[in-house]
């Protein structure tokens, strides 16, 4: 994305003329819309069953958590090309609306044989926390005016350098497993191939910019990958 490490500065000539916004206003833009459709099913569809509430529920604190972290965790320090962030927020907006519908169109069809709603809702709840507790703890990397990356420390990231990917991965396997919709499985498929590759590209970002980079640090998966 063209607002994070990756992005490289000998691409600036190409984007120069682009409209572009504070990185932190461009992520509250990609967040608030798809928060609003959790909060609007609610009222739109106000009768479904139980599984149809908590994937709602799940989605609408996922976003609420995104915004709470972009207005007081989130250190951001570059812009964000507006084409950018209107991408994202379209990808998250349709997403989450998608979803949400899906789930509708199940309502009055038999329950799956197995019941993953319950697993389903601890994941969500280890993913969300585990999250939210890396995410904290990436903030506390920069005092206030730093802009200099730092190598991350405490929590998991002493065994690897994207934890905050792996619980997101595992809250998205936990919010298929509430839905159980070829839809929510397929998100949570996608959004794990996304975050593999992610996590791949972060850790050669660090062994590249950092030469004292503990090489026994995976990407995501401890001892593993």
């Amino acid at each position: 994305m063209q607002y994070s490490k990756f992005w490289n500065s000998n691409s600036q000539v190409s984007v120069d003329k682009q409209k572009k916004l504070s990185s932190k206003t461009g992520m509250l833009m990609a967040y608030t819309p798809a928060f609003l459709v959790g909060v609007a099913s609610f009222w739109i569809f106000p009768h479904e069953g139980l599984r149809f509430q908590l994937i709602s529920f799940a989605l609408t604190i996922h976003f609420f958590k995104r915004i709470f972290e972009v207005l007081f965790v989130h250190k951001y320090s570059a812009n964000m090309i507006l084409d950018s962030a209107i991408t994202v927020t379209l990808g998250y907006f349709i997403t989450t609306a998608t979803m949400i519908y899906s789930q509708h169109l199940t309502q009055g069809f038999p329950e799956p044989p197995i019941d993953l709603k319950y697993p389903g809702i601890v994941l969500f709840l280890i993913g969300i926390n585990g999250n939210f507790y890396h995410h904290y703890l990436l903030s506390k990397l920069r005092g206030k005016g730093e802009k200099e990356y730092k190598i991350p420390k405490g929590g998991l990231f002493d065994l690897v350098i994207c934890p905050h990917y792996l619980f997101e991965i595992i809250l998205f396997i936990g919010v298929s497993f509430i839905s159980q919709t070829l839809y929510a499985y397929s998100v949570a498929i996608g959004t794990t191939f996304y975050l593999m590759g992610r996590s791949v590209a972060t850790r050669k970002w660090y062994l590249s910019k950092f030469d004292d980079f503990p090489k026994g640090v995976k990407a995501l998966i401890p001892i593993v990958f």
